[in-house]
């Protein structure tokens, strides 16, 4: 996953406007590569910076102990970005951002991060605010290069390579998804394991796992019973008497 940041001055919005930028979703592969050239020569008025992701990150995060969802993750992004052009020496008058979940909670949340700003998120906020659009173009494209060129880790050398863009609706990429997966290992760190496309291959197709140290597993039982090693004894357990007592039958009395 790829998110982006876009920023100009205010009084300049309307040029970034006849650069044509759109929600990058309604646009054609064609059609976003020239306005992103556009919009990256276009440099004594506009700034852009992108945070990718990696589907080994998202899926490593979100499938850890501690939960960290897909919104959180968004929203911890954006703000590492919002952060980034203000480190960056950017002089922010207002931040206008595409929201993820309930748009109120998402714009508290940026207030209460950067009181200093004023925040506006908005529900399709990439076909109302250019600056968004921009950013939306900038990070598609990204998204786009990185999985048409993205270089295999693992040894694919019989696997069919044409896995479309990597969406679920793609025939392409549901085809890719069936063929290449392993039934031990799953799929390779291209694959984000954590989404439910990929998720409802691993669960009918794949071996079952079961893990042992789950929350309502046997581990609470095991670290209890360990525990019990260290706690102190209500009464003190009979000590077995070494061999040369018990072998002449000595017995210990209290009183003769």
């Amino acid at each position: 996953m790829v998110y982006g940041i876009c920023f100009c001055p205010v009084s300049q919005q309307g040029d970034l406007e006849t650069l044509k930028v759109a929600d990058s979703k309604s646009l054609t592969e064609a059609q976003r590569e020239e306005i992103f050239e556009k919009i990256d020569a276009a440099k004594e008025y506009v700034g852009w910076a992108l945070h990718i992701l990696s589907p080994n990150f998202i899926s490593t995060s979100m499938q850890r102990r501690t939960k960290y969802n897909l919104n959180a993750l968004s929203h911890d992004t954006a703000i590492g970005l919002i952060q980034h052009a203000l480190d960056s020496g950017v002089q922010l008058a207002e931040v206008l951002v595409d929201t993820v979940g309930p748009a109120e909670k998402y714009q508290e949340k940026l207030k209460q991060q950067f009181p200093e700003l004023e925040i506006t998120v908005r529900a399709k906020a990439d076909s109302l605010f250019p600056t968004v659009s921009a950013a939306s173009i900038c990070a598609k494209v990204a998204r786009d290069r990185i999985v048409k060129n993205w270089k295999f880790l693992e040894n694919l050398e019989d696997a069919e390579m044409d896995y479309g863009s990597g969406y679920p609706n793609d025939p392409k990429t549901k085809e890719w998804l069936a063929q290449n997966l392993d039934p031990i290992f799953g799929y390779p760190q291209f694959v984000r394991f954590s989404w439910s496309t990929a998720q409802l291959i691993l669960e009918s197709k794949a071996v079952p796992v079961h893990w042992d140290d789950t929350e309502d597993g046997p581990s609470q039982q095991s670290a209890k019973s360990l525990l019990s090693y260290f706690t102190r004894k209500v009464s003190p357990s009979k000590r077995t008497p070494h061999r040369f007592f018990y072998e002449r039958k000595l017995e210990t009395v209290t009183s003769l």
